[in-house]
């Protein structure tokens, strides 16, 4: 196992998947400014890194994430006292989801507790949710007396549908995890001790027999069509993956290990051999 040093997470590799662990279980891991820091360092770190194939996002003790620490009290959220205008400011959680949503490597939320606020935000760019029937979810902002942030404005209406997103985050009420599953917003929910082999399975199912390249693109490709306005735009990208994928040698071992009924011997890097097309969307910088 491959361990890094941070305080507010923990950083584990173990069969070419990453465990972060959000890591303040005497506060229900709340979300501070260094564990946002350093979450972004691990996100940024793991796309670096061929080693890592997949990704289990958890927390440690009986909490996925509380929330904002609100040790400052009603400072909390008062940016007008900090540097910078309105114009300039930017939301710590919309920089961290921003950062998920750029992922190369598929992402498995396994949330083992409550989850409110930042804490449900922060899961919406992640691929896959499952939850333990111990998780709790909340968009709680309201409630707060502020706003949804971490772009979960984008996030979950397209995740729930914006009927169930307007219901949770007008009331701000908390729900168990059977019914973030009738919404849609997990894939599944198991028991407590089931959680992270549940997520461990699927993270292995994807390293051991998956091109890393091919998951890569995947990933974006799902993803940014969810914001295409016609689906001319998925035939446009989908015609180059196959364009330039289908000669690849990923794909030749591909066609190889099926034939020959064997487990895939990939050797594309996602770090060095994404094709040049790649990225294809226009970036966005803050402005």
């Amino acid at each position: 196992m491959i361990a890094m040093n941070y305080e507010d997470i923990k950083y584990e590799i173990a069969d070419r998947v990453l465990t972060i662990t959000l890591h303040r279980p005497d506060k229900l891991n709340a979300y501070t400014r260094r564990m946002q820091d350093e979450l972004l360092d691990a996100f940024g770190r793991a796309d670096a890194d061929d080693e890592v194939r997949a990704i289990v996002v958890t927390g440690a003790g009986r909490g996925f994430c509380a929330g904002a620490d609100l040790s400052a009290g009603a400072a909390t959220f008062d940016y007008k006292s900090r540097p910078g205008s309105i114009d300039e400011h930017r939301d710590g959680g919309g920089k961290l989801t921003l950062r998920i949503f750029e992922s190369k490597k598929p992402v498995i939320a396994a949330v083992n507790g409550p989850a409110v606020g930042v804490g449900a935000t922060m899961q919406l760019p992640m691929d896959v949710r499952i939850a333990s029937s111990a998780a709790r979810f909340g968009f709680v902002f309201a409630r707060r007396g502020v706003v949804p942030e971490a772009c979960s404005s984008w996030f979950l209406p397209r995740i729930v549908g914006i009927s169930r997103a307007a219901e949770w985050v007008y009331s701000g009420r908390v729900f168990d995890a059977q019914e973030a599953l009738a919404a849609g917003l997990v894939s599944r929910v198991v028991p407590p001790e089931e959680l992270l082999p549940a997520a461990y399975a699927l993270a292995r199912e994807i390293a051991e027999n998956t091109s890393a390249v091919s998951v890569a693109l995947s990933r974006q490709m799902l993803w940014r069509m969810l914001g295409a306005d016609h689906p001319m735009e998925a035939h446009k990208i989908d015609s180059k993956g196959i364009y330039w994928m289908g000669s690849s040698p990923d794909a030749a071992e591909g066609i190889a290990s099926f034939k020959e009924k064997r487990k895939p011997r990939f050797g594309m890097r996602a770090s060095s051999d994404m094709p040049p097309y790649y990225p294809w969307w226009r970036e966005r910088p803050f402005k």
